[in-house]
């Protein structure tokens, strides 16, 4: 049987805070298989923030095993993290993260330019990415001239620009109306159909929960229940 894409292993995260400690992980366990559409949901301060790091390979745990595309977070350096991110994770955020100086096609063409790909092949990439999200008519628009439902495709097609195993959004409809945020569902939705994508949402959201295939709700640290929605 196939490793899974992302599995937590009995992951604390502790903070200190002056002289307290933060118990922001209480022994997470969980595995998430490639392919799968899963969202992690939670109030603020839940933990769900701390466990997005983990996937994103942002932060280490203090104890217990994150293992990301079958590596061992915790036995890697940092310059080795940067590269499983990048090699390995698409993000996508609540505010967009796009430059402002750049056109569209810019944008998109960017983590391609960090993996050393030639400039005619990250144009075609980049061209056929914004395609697949329905903007091949803003390629030269810049940031400022885009809606916000636009500004997050384009955020996704940086995401899925270099074919990562896995897609990972922070609260990715937090800043658009509810039609416009659930458009942007459908193209994750399709994408994870499409290409095979690992999806994982992170989100506060209870409607995003249960539109998702499989949602994994935290609560104070821990994990308050983890099923199977009907979509």
């Amino acid at each position: 049987m196939a490793e899974p894409v992302i599995e937590m292993k009995d992951v604390w995260r502790v903070y200190a805070m002056g002289e307290e400690e933060v118990q922001a992980l209480r022994g997470i366990s969980f595995k998430i298989e490639e392919g799968e559409f899963v969202s992690i949901m939670g109030p603020s301060g839940s933990g769900k923030s701390t466990c997005m790091n983990m996937i994103g390979c942002l932060d280490r745990p203090t104890s217990g095993d994150v293992i990301i595309n079958g590596r061992l977070t915790a036995e890697m350096t940092e310059t080795e993290l940067a590269e499983l991110r990048n090699d390995t994770v698409g993000f996508v955020f609540q505010q967009y993260h796009l430059l402002s100086t750049m056109t569209v096609l810019e944008n998109v063409m960017l983590p391609l330019r960090y993996q050393g790909i030639p400039r005619g092949e990250r144009r075609a990439l980049a061209e056929a990415a914004l395609a697949q999200v329905g903007l091949s008519e803003r390629l030269k628009h810049r940031p400022h001239e885009l809606s916000g439902g636009q500004k997050q495709r384009v955020a996704i097609a940086r995401a899925m620009v270099t074919k990562p195993r896995i897609i990972l959004a922070d609260e990715p409809t937090g800043a658009l109306d509810s039609e416009t945020g659930k458009q942007v569902l459908a193209l994750f939705r399709e994408i994870n159909e499409k290409d095979g994508t690992t999806i994982v949402i992170v989100t506060h959201d209870p409607g995003i929960g249960a539109s998702t295939p499989r949602c994994i709700r935290i609560l104070d640290g821990n994990i308050a229940s983890e099923e199977a929605e009907n979509v």
